[in-house]
């Protein structure tokens, strides 16, 4: 089988794609043959080591996949060969076959093509943990979503709309806040792209104040982090909640006056950690998902496909932060 590989620490342009042989499935893992692949952030930063995660080389990128099970190993009885299924692995999935733990797969619906699914659970499950479960968002409260357009940003765009919410999307160009717009914002603002100075972090300050009203947004999903964070957490409103989902743009630092000012709390979004912690309530997670998906109220956007021989400019695509909605690779 061939897999994209990383074997020195870098870029995308140090990955490298070579023939290996077939895994086996060991005790409690199947093997699958891989469709498509999510392409996410992570990915960017896991090949250069500065993911949370680093794990031996060579491995493969690719942390979310869809495909069909090929043969399940002692003890699995959550799927069998022949089974559709989505899985969550956190790196690996960018080769034709796949050794993983059977109970990071999910069955998924006859009629959900591979690439949404491979578009689906690292993007739906963060945001609606952030919102449900972080944030404990209510309906006609206010959402302001940093990266509207992105992967996280347009599934928390959906979502925030399906759970209630009034949605302000904000992004780096008025082509990506549309696209945020037709997937169910209802208003929109476009930020310069930083960074800034002190002159430029207080105006765009004002400009987030003014999209989010006098009263301020109840919660923000921040998918960017650097410059833009500051001055969208200083439109928040009394007691609202700031949901840390990524840094793109660099680790903010955030005065600790703001909170206190505010009574509001900044809250930590660790999906994949969380998903460890309690697989029993990412099990509901992914049946609610699904029943949304089913009602039509999500649905991934996938914006661009590359082939497993040009995963690597997949990956420098979305790094460039020029993609919107979701990048996948296909698998033949």
């Amino acid at each position: 089988m061939k897999a994209l590989l990383s074997k020195q620490v870098g870029g995308p342009e140090t990955l490298v794609l070579e023939d290996l042989p077939s895994p086996k499935a060991g005790k409690g893992f199947a093997v699958v043959s891989v469709k498509a692949v999510g392409v996410n952030y992570p990915d960017v930063l896991i090949i250069e080591d500065k993911y949370q995660f680093k794990p031996e080389r060579p491995f493969s990128p690719g942390g979310e996949f869809a495909g069909v099970v090929k043969e399940v190993g002692e003890g699995v009885t959550n799927v069998k060969p022949g089974d559709r299924v989505l899985g969550n692995a956190g790196w690996g999935g960018m080769a034709e076959e796949l050794a993983v733990e059977a109970g990071r797969l999910q069955k998924i619906p006859d009629a959900m093509p591979f690439d949404e699914a491979a578009a689906f659970i690292m993007t739906y499950g963060t945001s609606y943990h952030a919102l449900k479960e972080r944030a404990d968002i209510q309906p006609a409260e206010s959402l302001l979503v940093l990266g509207a357009a992105g992967g996280v940003g347009l599934a928390a765009v959906e979502l925030g709309k399906a759970m209630g919410a009034k949605v302000i999307a904000a992004a780096s160009s008025q082509e990506k806040v549309d696209l945020a717009l037709k997937h169910g914002a209802e208003s929109g603002v476009v930020y310069p792209k930083g960074p800034f100075d002190k002159d430029g972090q207080k105006a765009l300050a004002e400009m987030f104040k003014t999209a989010c009203g006098p009263k301020g947004v109840d919660v923000i999903y921040d998918g960017v982090g650097g410059d833009y964070a500051e001055p969208a957490f200083r439109s928040i409103a009394w007691e609202g909640r700031y949901l840390v989902v990524g840094f793109p743009a660099g680790i903010p630092k955030i005065p600790l006056n703001l909170p206190l000012l505010k009574g509001a709390d900044i809250v930590g979004v660790f999906w994949g950690a969380a998903v460890s912690r309690d697989p029993a309530q990412h099990q509901q997670n992914v049946k609610e998902l699904f029943e949304l998906h089913a009602a039509g109220k999500i649905k991934p956007y996938v914006s661009e496909r590359f082939p497993l021989a040009r995963a690597g400019e997949a990956i420098t695509h979305l790094a460039s932060r020029k993609a919107m909605g979701k990048v996948v690779v296909t698998v033949d």
